[in-house]
């Protein structure tokens, strides 16, 4: 769907060129899709080993590794780049793999590199660009078809006895991520089978699926974190978040409404129907069935 002017924030409307920290996975190139349809004009940072090299074709880019922080910062303002988002998947690197030059040096001193959990990770990131003069936003500003919706997403809904694993699952997802751990947790009859770590959430449904038992299909439960940051890291779904979900044998997925990002919002809804699986957008903040 093409992105509207009508539905952008108010923060985006005056951004001409935009600078696409990217990461791996399928956002970054919603992201572009949007920059086009918008008239806006992408400048790519993208990562050796992370990056999808196919994602780069057509557009002005750089490719470097996360330790180059001073070579990044002077490229994007070489190219005249103020507006920055951060976006698709991005592996943490160890110290040995940062190799870091002097501003990356300098971050480090700041992050205390290690001690941190992602939330205050990316935070004291953020408070460094916005030191060095760039703005920063949330892709959902620019794709403003992201945003999950609240409700039934799909044919099949939730049984009154799956809202007892939902409302099981949301106090346990919002409880870690009061902590900054994960997103994710997977219920099952009342039974937390697993939670989300630093292995993300498509290995932790598969690391489940061997722990559960008959009876009522188990549920994945995702949101975001009480204090996350919006410009980062919001909980994504996919068409193949529910592919996995169904091979994992799971009966359904939830995620948080307005608070979380769904690509190809269309595949979601195919993949669900055909596998049988609910998927709904919930609002923790109220009262569920």
């Amino acid at each position: 769907m093409p992105a509207s002017k009508e539905k952008l924030d108010s923060s985006a409307l005056s951004v001409k060129t935009l600078g696409v920290i990217a990461g791996g996975g399928a956002l970054p190139l919603k992201l572009l899709h949007a920059c086009d349809d918008l008239g806006i004009e992408p400048f790519i940072v993208a990562f050796d080993g992370q990056t999808d090299p196919a994602l780069v074709q057509g557009y002005e880019h750089m490719w470097t590794r996360f330790g180059a922080i001073g070579k990044i910062i002077k490229t994007l303002k070489s190219h005249d780049v103020r507006d920055l988002v951060m976006i698709g998947k991005m592996r943490r690197p160890s110290m040995a793999e940062l190799k870091p030059d002097l501003k990356a040096a300098e971050l480090i001193a700041k992050l205390g590199f290690g001690a941190l959990g992602d939330n205050d990770f990316l935070g004291v990131i953020r408070k460094f660009l916005e030191a060095e003069g760039f703005e920063i936003h949330g892709v959902h500003k620019f794709a403003t078809d992201l945003l999950a919706p609240s409700g039934v997403i799909g044919k099949h809904k939730p049984g009154k006895a799956d809202w007892a694993d939902i409302n099981r699952g949301l106090e346990v997802s919002l409880g870690m991520g009061h902590l900054d751990v994960g997103q994710s947790v997977i219920v099952q009859e009342g039974i937390v089978l697993g939670v989300e770590a630093i292995e993300g959430t498509d290995a932790l449904m598969k690391r489940c699926g061997d722990l559960m038992r008959g009876g009522r299909k188990a549920v994945l439960v995702k949101t975001c974190k009480p204090q996350q940051d919006r410009d980062f890291d919001l909980p994504t779904i996919g068409p193949e978040t529910i592919e996995n979900a169904a091979h994992s044998g799971l009966g359904g997925v939830v995620i948080h409404a307005g608070h979380s990002l769904v690509y190809d919002l269309d595949g979601v809804v195919q993949t669900a129907n055909k596998h049988k699986l609910y998927v709904v957008g919930v609002d923790p903040s109220e009262d569920q069935v």
